[in-house]
């Protein structure tokens, strides 16, 4: 779709309206605007700068302080993520105690020169990577108010995500680099420290002035507003023209993002391809180092995003960028850091996952610090689906994630989803969790619901919640609406507690001349029962057993007859259903053919005969 303001209007009066039938009573979520000239010093990795920061206050409180993330000081040593690296027990091998070895030089920092709101001089104090501060006057429910700040910052040696010189000689990776206002909702402030995980921050504009050596080509989130101004067009991929002056200033505007990122090298080589009908995809990286498969990248990219957008919903911005930087893989609004020293399969699967996460928390903006599941899980389940059809692999499924998950739940160092990113005893844990646990979580769903049934309620979902801030409860309300069941206790088990899916084939016996079996629940969790009969003659059934506390049953989507079976009570252990004909007739009688249900058991859900 091709994004234009017609476009935007029309969908916040369309979507918007239609949406709000389904967003919690009273949603709410706060807006800011910023402004920003940032002055950089390439000599010294430093930079000034001055930030224009409205704030609506959309909630019905009345707020006497706020919070900013400071970021960059997690970069210095003694902070609270170079602690956490040096204590867990699996610290993450990109950091490990690197920043403890930091030297003055080296560190990264952000320092508050001024800051007032509305003209008024403020008060404030800073821990460690948060800027706490005491307003001049009181945020009102429904009003806005400007803050004004101006701050210094330092660029850190490239350790997590931002920094300089990074692994393969890119520049600059400026990704967290300015005060960012915490976000407010519901539950409050949530001014969390930076440990290295996950972010969350409020909805609103950015309008960034970068002023840096000529000699360097920016890649960013947002629209270049002055290609001729700068002498250096994105029309003119990978062209570069003499530039008089000895700095340049790089104006970008992003509408209706959560956060803005940039990076910057003077090696640079800028490619486009366009997406049928938009967006228009940028490609940033040395070309000659190692990154021969970014030739080849942009046809995949573009078959990519068709798919997402088909299958997915559409991606509402007219660009969207793919930076050479950072240290893996990173996703930001309308563009994503990628290491780029990659073979081409590797080098599409982090694009089309990092992509896609302009789908689930780009634009389903969801707190990470809770819900890195439905961020990462989704945005993993969906990699999957699209790297299968992109790459015509019909037989790449979600097993991958289904075998972590299994390994991590008999591993005894599960905890739960609902756990806070941070606060994870192992980094193992979190991302088993979090991208392989949250994938399931959604892949189960077409055992639960049915495969057509999650394909349009996951469709659903996008287009009613996002731009918006939504949580588990949202999601599932849309997969219960779709489906006409009821969910949540899905989510009860799944997310809020570690219990495990095993059912088995307990017996099988035959009572006057019919085969009577037995299931047995193994675990703790209960789920609803797909049981595959395979007759001697070839032919199939499928006996279904809904859960009683889903409160109906799922549709029939496959070729298969299908015996719907009485609902089995969750507080019942064993399950006992009849088939018509002697034992000798059938051939296997199978729980879950299918695959999609997690039991962490599967070699007790088959009896042959």
């Amino acid at each position: 779709m091709k994004y234009n303001f017609i476009n935007k209007v029309f969908f916040l009066l369309i979507f918007g309206c239609y949406g709000s039938f389904s967003y919690s009573q009273g949603y709410w979520q706060q807006e800011v605007a910023y402004k920003m000239d940032i002055d950089f010093n390439v000599e010294n990795h430093q930079f000034t700068g001055k930030q224009n920061l409205k704030y609506v206050n959309n909630s019905p409180d009345t707020l006497n302080k706020v919070f900013y993330h400071l970021y960059f000081n997690a970069f210095q040593p003694g902070s609270m993520m170079d602690t956490r690296s040096r204590t867990i027990e699996d610290p993450d091998s990109r950091v490990g105690d690197r920043i403890s070895k930091l030297d003055e030089t080296e560190i990264g920092f952000q320092k508050i020169k001024t800051l007032t709101q509305d003209g008024s001089q403020l008060r404030y104090n800073i821990e460690g990577t948060v800027l706490e501060v005491e307003l001049a006057k009181p945020i009102l429910p429904g009003s806005e108010t400007i803050f004004d700040m101006e701050f210094e910052g330092q660029v850190p040696i490239q350790i997590r995500r931002s920094g300089r010189n990074n692994k393969e000689g890119i520049d600059y990776s400026m990704a967290q680099w300015y005060p960012k206002m915490a976000e407010y909702d519901e539950r409050g402030w949530h001014a969390h420290p930076y440990i290295a995980r996950e972010f969350y921050a409020p909805w609103g504009d950015f309008e960034v002035n970068l002023t840096i050596d000529k000699d360097y080509i920016v890649a960013a989130s947002g629209i270049l507003q002055n290609p001729n101004e700068i002498g250096y067009g994105y029309e003119d991929a990978g062209v570069k023209v003499k530039r008089k002056d000895k700095n340049l200033t790089w104006k970008f505007k992003a509408e209706n993002v959560h956060d803005f990122v940039w990076a910057a090298d003077p090696d640079y080589t800028h490619t486009t391809a366009m997406v049928e009908g938009g967006p228009e995809l940028h490609f940033f990286y040395q070309k000659g180092n190692k990154t021969e498969a970014w030739e080849d990248l942009p046809d995949l990219a573009v078959k990519s995003f068709e798919y997402i957008e088909e299958n997915f919903g559409e991606y509402p911005y007219p660009h969207y960028s793919i930076i050479q930087g950072g240290d893996g893989g990173m996703e930001y609004p309308m563009a994503t850091l990628i290491t780029g020293e990659r073979n081409l399969r590797s080098l599409l699967g982090v694009t089309v996952h990092e992509g896609l996460h302009s789908w689930y928390q780009g634009l389903l903006a969801t707190n990470e610090s809770y819900l890195a599941w439905m961020d990462e899980g989704f945005t993993t389940y969906a990699t999957a689906e699209t790297l299968k059809n992109v790459l015509a692999e019909p037989n790449r499924t979600q097993s991958g994630n289904y075998r972590s998950y299994v390994y991590l739940a008999k591993s005894g160092k599960e905890e739960p989803l609902s756990t806070h990113s941070d606060h994870f005893n192992t980094n193992m844990a979190y991302g088993i969790a979090s991208y392989n646990k949250g994938a399931v979580a959604l892949a189960q769903m077409n055992y639960l619901i049915g495969e057509a049934t999650t394909a349009k309620a996951l469709k659903k979902y996008y287009y009613q919640w996002r731009f918006k801030h939504p949580d588990a409860n949202d999601w599932i309300r849309v997969f219960e609406k779709e489906s006409g069941l009821e969910l949540d206790w899905y989510l009860d088990y799944w997310v809020n507690t570690t219990h495990t899916i095993d059912y088995s084939v307990d017996a099988v016996v035959e009572e006057s001349g019919n085969t009577v079996v037995t299931l047995k629940r193994e675990d703790m969790m209960p789920m609803p029962m797909d049981v595959y009969v395979t007759f001697k003659d070839g032919s199939k059934k499928i006996y279904y057993a809904p859960l009683s506390i889903m409160r109906g049953e799922k549709e029939n989507d496959t070729e298969l007859e299908r015996i719907l079976l009485p609902d089995w009570s969750w507080t019942h252990r064993y399950y006992q259903f009849t088939i018509e004909g002697p034992i000798s007739n059938i051939s296997t009688i199978e729980i879950d053919e299918s695959g999609y249900m997690a039991d962490i058991n599967r070699e007790n859900n088959k009896w042959d005969n």
